[in-house]
């Protein structure tokens, strides 16, 4: 670290905050109210759910952002060229264009919605420090259709990107569907089209239901708000599709039954990425072989692989994740044309 540095005093200063800083807990149990719900906030409602240590997690915290810092890692991944002329001329066929990251553009019944939006040059709240894009959006925001939906999954930063979300609000002016605690956020930057969902909640617009499904994750986008926004998958139902996006999420048994109330789904979106080192990644995200479990639980016909060659956020080689999606679908008997590894900008009918 040189000198006067900004980006190095901030690093330290970071430290500090971390290592000092007392969190206030979301509280105990809401009597009368369901299981997730805490007196300020939400938890996970698996038994056996458990997070590492204080110390682990913030040695883990400090590297990460010393590394996507300092010493930033390639990915030099592909980008198929889209213009988004093909994307703003549709009005009838069901559309997936993977954008990057969690970030998708999908397209049905005429309904343009994006999942987690993305178009910042960070995943972080600060524009000089933390993961750094690696790939480029796969398509120009410039050139997205009119957006009509935007499902957000959680409000971590590479998730919740508030540069991006107000330049949609600006340009699009489209509705925010978001979980539990979110409104407020919105709302503190001048947005109010926006519908806040609990699990298992549904609304009808546009002539889609939404609803807001189960995930086993955590919030948080301070030292001290943990957990006092809630975290969520996204069900899509139209005329005869359905589409499943299930955000950040560790592997339980939620699955089979978002698959038995709202599947089978025509395509689901599910991360195949952030999986190392496992003392940290187990409990709150999916490794690939997971990933194809949930798409079997689910009930899923066709799969994306979302959450990887985007920001540097954990330990696994950058081009690992499709690698093994491959030799597990090869494992499980599923071809190319069920399990889609798309490139950043890739575009396809289902």
């Amino acid at each position: 670290m040189r000198p006067g540095s900004r980006r190095g005093w901030v690093f330290v200063a970071l430290i500090a905050v971390t290592a000092l800083a007392a969190c206030a807990g979301p509280g105990g149990a809401k009597p009368g109210a369901p299981a997730h719900h805490l007196e300020r906030g939400f938890r996970n409602t698996n038994p056996a759910f458990s997070r590492p240590g204080f110390w682990t997690r913030w040695t883990f915290f400090v590297s990460r952002i010393w590394n996507t810092t300092f010493r930033t890692r390639n990915a030099n991944l592909a980008v198929v060229p889209n213009d988004g002329r093909a994307l703003r001329e549709n009005g009838t066929e069901a559309t997936v264009t993977w954008v990057g990251h969690s970030t998708l553009l999908v397209q049905l019944d005429g309904v343009n919605i994006l999942t987690d939006p993305h178009w910042s040059g960070r995943a972080s709240p600060f524009s000089f420090m933390g993961p750094r894009r690696l790939t480029p959006p796969g398509l120009r925001f410039e050139d997205l259709p009119p957006i009509h939906l935007v499902l957000i999954s959680h409000d971590h930063y590479d998730h919740l990107d508030l540069t991006t979300v107000r330049r949609l609000a600006a340009v699009h002016r489209p509705r925010f569907l978001v979980p539990l605690g979110l409104k407020a956020w919105f709302a503190g930057l001048g947005i109010d089209d926006v519908e806040e969902l609990d699990w298992w909640e549904s609304r009808t617009l546009r002539g889609l239901t939404l609803t807001c499904v189960p995930a086993q994750h955590f919030a948080t986008r301070t030292f001290w708000d943990q957990n006092r926004r809630l975290w969520s998958g996204w069900v899509v139902a139209g005329r005869d599709r359905r589409f499943f996006f299930a955000g950040d999420t560790g592997y339980y048994d939620a699955f089979k039954e978002i698959g038995s109330r709202l599947g089978p789904f025509d395509l689901a979106a599910i991360a195949i990425g952030s999986y190392m080192p496992q003392v940290i990644m187990k409990w709150t995200h999916t490794t690939p072989e997971e990933a194809l479990q949930i798409f079997a639980d689910v009930r899923g016909e066709r799969f994306v692989g979302i959450h990887w060659g985007t920001f540097d956020l954990a330990e696994e080689p950058i081009d690992e994740p499709p690698r093994r999606v491959e030799a597990e679908a090869r494992r499980r008997g599923l071809g190319p044309e069920r399990i889609w590894v798309l490139r950043h900008g890739e575009t396809r009918r289902w």
